[in-house]
C-alpha cells in the first residue's frame, strides 16, 4: 500500500467520492485511524487546546508542529498527511511561509501543508506550491483569527461576508491549493462553494454537500464530553469507560491484586535462595 497523494484526493472530487479527514497528533491514534481507512490525517495546531491545554492556538510553535507531524507520519500506511502551519509561521512573508513549510516536509514528514486566511494568503500559498509543496487553504472560522473574529462564530451568514467568503475560496485556489477547509460556514453557502471550486472542500460545520468532513479525533471519540459544538458529532464516549478503568486500575493496586502471579515473572528454581553478598 502507499500513502494517498493529492492526485488521489482530487480524483475523489471528481468521481464524487467524498473524503474522511481525522485530525491526530500522535502515532497510536495515527495507526488506529489509518487503520479505519480515513483518506487524510490532519496534524492540527489544535494539538494546542487538545493535548497541550491552551485556550487557543495562538502558542503553538513550528517546532511543535514538527514533531508531531513526525510522530503521526510514523502512524501512516495509507492516508495523507497534511500539517498545519502555526500562528506567526507564515504571516510575515511569503518566503518565511515556504521556510516554515519546507521544515513541516523536511522534518515534519508532511505531503502538504495547511494555512489560514484567503485573499491575504494567496501569495504565500503560491510561494510554497511553486516550490513542489502542497497546500491545503482554511477559510470560515480561522482559529488563529479568533480575537480578530470576535470568538468561535459562524462566519458568512451576512450577504457581504458570503460574498467576500467566496472571493477567499477562488484565491485560494487560484494560487495552486489542492484543497480547502471550510470551517463554521452555513451549510448553504459551503455548497454554493464546493460547486464552483474544481479543488475539493473540506469541511467541519459546514454541511454535507462539502466534498470531504473532518473531526478531531479526541472529539468524535468523546473523550471529553463538556466540549458540545453544534458541528460534533460523538461516534464513541470514552471519556466514561477511560475514568473507570483508570479507577479499578488504582484500586487493583492499592488493594494488592494487581500485578498477580501472571503478571509477573518467575525465576526457573524459585526455591533456591539468593546468597547475599554483602
Amino acid at each position: 500500500m502507499r500513502r494517498k497523494t493529492v492526485l488521489d484526493l482530487q480524483k475523489m472530487k471528481a468521481e464524487n467520492n467524498k473524503i474522511a479527514m481525522i485530525t491526530a497528533y500522535d502515532a497510536t491514534m495515527a495507526k488506529l485511524v489509518d487503520a479505519a481507512g480515513v483518506d487524510m490525517v490532519l496534524v492540527g495546531d489544535s494539538v494546542g487546546m487538545v493535548v497541550q491545554g491552551l485556550e487557543d492556538t495562538l502558542s503553538v510553535t513550528l517546532d511543535d508542529m514538527v514533531y508531531h507531524g513526525r510522530c503521526v507520519s510514523r502512524g501512516l500506511k495509507n492516508a495523507h498527511l497534511t500539517v498545519d502551519l502555526p500562528f506567526m509561521s507564515y504571516q510575515i512573508s511569503p518566503e518565511q511561509a515556504l521556510e516554515s513549510a519546507g521544515r513541516l516536509v523536511q522534518e515534519g514528514k508532511a505531503q502538504s501543508v495547511k494555512l489560514e486566511g484567503g485573499e491575504r494568503s494567496a501569495p504565500a500559498i503560491e510561494k510554497i506550491v511553486n516550490a513542489g509543496i502542497p497546500v491545503v487553504g482554511h477559510i470560515g472560522l480561522t482559529p488563529q483569527s479568533v480575537h480578530t473574529l470576535g470568538g468561535w462564530r459562524v462566519q458568512g451568514r451576512g450577504d457581504a461576508a458570503a460574498e467576500q467568503l467566496i472571493q477567499d475560496a477562488m484565491a485560494i485556489q487560484d494560487a495552486g491549493a489542492f484543497a480547502v477547509v471550510l470551517e463554521m460556514v452555513p451549510a448553504e453557502l459551503a455548497s454554493e462553494v464546493t460547486a464552483a471550486l474544481r479543488i475539493p472542500t473540506i469541511g467541519i460545520g459546514a454541511g454535507v454537500d462539502c466534498d470531504g468532513q473532518v473531526l478531531v479525533c479526541n472529539d468524535l471519540l468523546g473523550f471529553d464530553l463538556g466540549f458540545s459544538p453544534k458541528f460534533l458529532k460523538r461516534y464513541a464516549e470514552l471519556q466514561n469507560p477511560i475514568g473507570e478503568a483508570v479507577a479499578r486500575y488504582v484500586e487493583e493496586v492499592r488493594n494488592g491484586a494487581f500485578p498477580s502471579s501472571e503478571h509477573s515473572f518467575h525465576r526457573k528454581n524459585p526455591a533456591k535462595k539468593i546468597t547475599r553478598l554483602y
